[in-house]
Parts: structure tokens; C-alpha cells; sequence
């Protein structure tokens, strides 16, 4: 066997330090642009609009949930504004994962 092997085979090898992953993904990244270019204004503007409907569409969908609440529990706004909250906060953490996945 050679030294780069494990001499178990069901051994996992060690997940990659984050420092190292994240230089890598820098480099691929910086490797794509060399290849492709900036990204035409067309194209930003689809991404801005693409990241505002994954931030807007979870928010509205937890207003109109709390709403619903509301008017079926006869709560006034009890329910409107922690099912608002819940969407904006799972709006941002989509938007993050998407803004960060590019």
C-alpha cells in the first residue's frame, strides 16, 4: 500500500480544514473569472432580481400565513407579526446561502 492510502479502507479520511477548502474555492473562483470574464449588466441585474424575489416571497408568504391565523382564531394581529418575522428571518438565510453558494 501506498503512504497516501489509509491502511484501513474503512477509515474516513479527515473532512478538510475550512481554511483550505475556502482557499480552494477562491481559487476556482478566481480561476472562472480568468476564464470567463465580468458577467454582463444584464446578468447582475437578473441575480439582483432572482435575490429579491427569495428574500420577498418567504416574508409575504409569513404575513399572509399570520393573517390567515388571525382571522381564523379571531386573534387581531397576534399572529401577523412572529409569522412576518419567521419569513424575513428564513428569507435572509436563503439569500445568504444563495449569495454565498455564487
Amino acid at each position: 500500500m501506498s503512504a497516501d492510502h489509509p491502511k484501513n479502507p474503512n477509515e474516513a479520511t479527515p473532512p478538510d480544514d475550512p481554511l483550505v477548502s475556502e482557499a480552494r474555492r477562491r481559487h476556482q473562483r478566481h480561476e472562472r473569472w480568468l476564464r470567463e470574464g465580468d458577467m454582463s449588466v444584464g446578468r447582475r441585474l437578473a441575480q439582483i432580481g432572482v435575490l429579491g424575489w427569495i428574500f420577498i416571497v418567504p416574508t409575504l408568504a409569513g404575513l399572509f400565513f399570520g393573517r390567515w391565523l388571525d382571522t381564523q382564531l379571531t386573534t387581531g394581529i397576534f399572529w401577523t407579526t412572529p409569522m412576518m418575522m419567521l419569513g424575513i428571518c428564513l428569507g435572509a438565510w436563503t439569500a445568504w446561502k444563495w449569495m454565498n453558494a455564487r
